[in-house]
């Protein structure tokens, strides 16, 4: 996504009131529709391709997922101007397979993440773990979803474990030459860890 040439701001005037009009939210978190999937993949590609040289969603899949369960999506816009997103799916089974990386099983129980990536220009701003948090939390109101699945490879693991999540082991999935771990998070559990907790 490019950047934003920078211009003077003028400011609307003020209502009867003396107050400004603000006509988008500061910070919003709102489920992700095919509307957004060209400006996920866009962030998605940034993050993805300079570290592992692919991305987990290609955009005619992410468009997939946000047409076929979009309420497991999760977006955080500023301005109006998506700055971070988790896209994920329904499964079935107890670990992954090949098959979860593009299967949607209305009928399951756990919650495949699938991508969490943050736009390079709000990196290192602590955005990752309080979208995840938020994500987790409103997975946790979802009836029937009852565990939360990931995979990731082995430098992440300590991020999604201070997170709350917990290693289950080698992950059967490969993408090229890439292994990955698999982690799990129970969202019948215990009250998830505070936000100020560090994630």
């Amino acid at each position: 996504m490019a950047l934003e040439s920078v211009h003077p701001v003028t400011l609307p005037p003020a209502s009867p009131e003396g107050r400004r009009r603000h006509t988008l939210p500061a910070s919003e978190f709102r489920c992700l529709t095919p509307n957004d999937a060209v400006c996920v993949f866009e962030i998605e590609r940034e993050a993805f391709v300079s570290v592992s040289g692919a991305c987990p969603l290609a955009l005619d899949e992410i468009r997939h997922f946000l047409t076929l369960c979009p309420e497991l999506s999760l977006g955080w816009f500023e301005q109006g101007r998506l700055v971070a997103f988790v896209i994920g799916s329904l499964w079935d089974q107890d670990r992954l397979t090949q098959e979860s990386l593009t299967l949607h099983r209305p009928a399951g129980s756990t919650a495949h993440v699938h991508v969490l990536a943050v736009h390079r220009t709000f990196r290192q701003q602590g955005k990752g773990p309080v979208l995840l948090w938020r994500y987790l939390q409103y997975l946790r109101g979802l009836a029937t979803v009852r565990r939360a699945l990931l995979m990731c490879e082995d430098a992440l693991v300590p991020f999604y474990e201070k997170c709350g999540f917990r290693v289950l082991g080698a992950c059967t999935v490969t993408v090229g030459a890439l292994a990955f771990t698999e982690l799990q998070c129970s969202l019948r559990a215990h009250a998830y860890q505070r936000r100020n907790s560090g994630c």
